[in-house]
C-alpha cells in the first residue's frame, strides 16, 4: 500500500474553485487564514507571498504554491507594501490598476478537505510546498491546472468525481517532490517515507492495519534494533509507531462512520479490534464521544485526540 496515497484519499479533496489573479502597478493585498488548501501558479511577472509571521518570499513566472492548511498571508507586486484586506472570491480578480494590460498573472484557487481527519492528516505534511519553475516540474501542474479549471467551467455529468480525482493527483504531484526534503524538514509522513526503513515500515503498517503490530516486529521489519527503531521513527514521524497505528486506525474508522455504509463490527474486525465494544471503547477515549455520535453528528466530535 502507499501510504501518501492512503493520506489523500481521506482528505478527499473535493468542490474545487479556481480563477485567473491579475494584476498592474503597484498593489498589495491581505487574506484571513481558511481551514483549505490553496495553490497558485504565476503565468507571468512576479509577486511576493508573505505568509502570516514570515518574511515575504519573491515567486517568478512558472512557480507554483501549495498550502495544504492557508495561513493568513499577503500578496503583493512589491516587498512591504501596505495590503488591504480582502475577502476569497470565486470570480476573477484584478489587482491595482484596472486599465491596461496586466504585468502579473497567475492562477490560484482552493479546495475543500474531509474535515474529521483533517487536523491529523494535514499533520503528517508539509506546511509549505514551494516547487520553483526551475524544477521542471511544474509544467504538469499548470496543466491539471487548466483541467481543473476547465472542470469547474462545465456543468457536465460526473463533475464532482473528476474534481476529485484531479485534485489528488495534484496533491500527490506537488507533495512527491523531492525538494521537499530541504524545504520542510519537519516530522511527518513525508519525512517518514524519505527513509527507506521507515518507509518499508509504514507500508507494512497501513497494508495490513488489522495485525497486531509490536515494536519489536516492526523493528525486524526496518531491519533495526528495537531500540534504534524506535528512535528513529520518533524523530521521523514525530509520535511512536504503535500511536502512528493507532491514530491511523481511528481516521479510518471515523471516515467509514461518516459514509455510513459499515457496520460498528465491521468496523472494528477491518482496523484490528476484537469487538465493536473494544473500538468503541477505544474511540470514545480518543475522540470523547461514542462511535454512534460522531456518525450523528457528521463527523463532529466533543474533544479530538490533539493531532
Amino acid at each position: 500500500m502507499d501510504p501518501l496515497s492512503d493520506v489523500i484519499a481521506l482528505l478527499r479533496p473535493h468542490t474545487a474553485i479556481s480563477k485567473p489573479i491579475t494584476g498592474r502597478g503597484r498593489w498589495g493585498v491581505r487574506y484571513a487564514a481558511h481551514d483549505a488548501p490553496g495553490f497558485t501558479i504565476i503565468l507571468k511577472g512576479e509577486c511576493w507571498i508573505a505568509l502570516e509571521g514570515q518574511a515575504a518570499v519573491r515567486f517568478r513566472k512558472g512557480d507554483f504554491l501549495l498550502l495544504p492548511a492557508t495561513p493568513a498571508f499577503t500578496l503583493s507586486s512589491h516587498p512591504g507594501i501596505a495590503c488591504d484586506l480582502r475577502e476569497p472570491v470565486d470570480a476573477p480578480v484584478r489587482h491595482g490598476d484596472p486599465a491596461g494590460e496586466a504585468d502579473f498573472e497567475s492562477l490560484g484557487g482552493t479546495f475543500r478537505i474531509e474535515q474529521a481527519n483533517a487536523p491529523l492528516l494535514l499533520a503528517l505534511l508539509p506546511r509549505v510546498i514551494h516547487i520553483p519553475a526551475t524544477e521542471g516540474r511544474t509544467g504538469r501542474l499548470t496543466r491539471m491546472i487548466d483541467l481543473i479549471m476547465e472542470e469547474c467551467a462545465g456543468e457536465e455529468p460526473g463533475r464532482e468525481m473528476i474534481l476529485q480525482r484531479m485534485l489528488e493527483v495534484l496533491l500527490v504531484e506537488a507533495l512527491r517532490w523531492r525538494g521537499l526534503a530541504a524545504d520542510d524538514a519537519r516530522a511527518g509522513l513525508l519525512n517518514g517515507l524519505r527513509d527507506p526503513a521507515l518507509a518499508r515500515v509504514l507500508r507494512t503498517l497501513h497494508a495490513d492495519v488489522r495485525a497486531g503490530w509490536t515494536v519489536a516486529g516492526l523493528a525486524k521489519v526496518a531491519g533495526l534494533s528495537r531500540s534504534a527503531f524506535a528512535a528513529r521513527f520518533a524523530e521521523g514521524l514525530g509520535c511512536g509507531p504503535i500511536e502512528y497505528l493507532a491514530r491511523w486506525r481511528m481516521a479510518l474508522a471515523k471516515d467509514a462512520l461518516i459514509q455510513g455504509a459499515k457496520t460498528l463490527d465491521r468496523i472494528a474486525d477491518e482496523i484490528g479490534y476484537e469487538s465493536a465494544s473494544a473500538f468503541s471503547t477505544a474511540f470514545r477515549k480518543r475522540l470523547g464521544c461514542s462511535p454512534g455520535r460522531f456518525a450523528r453528528n457528521g463527523g463532529a466530535a466533543i474533544w479530538t485526540d490533539g493531532n
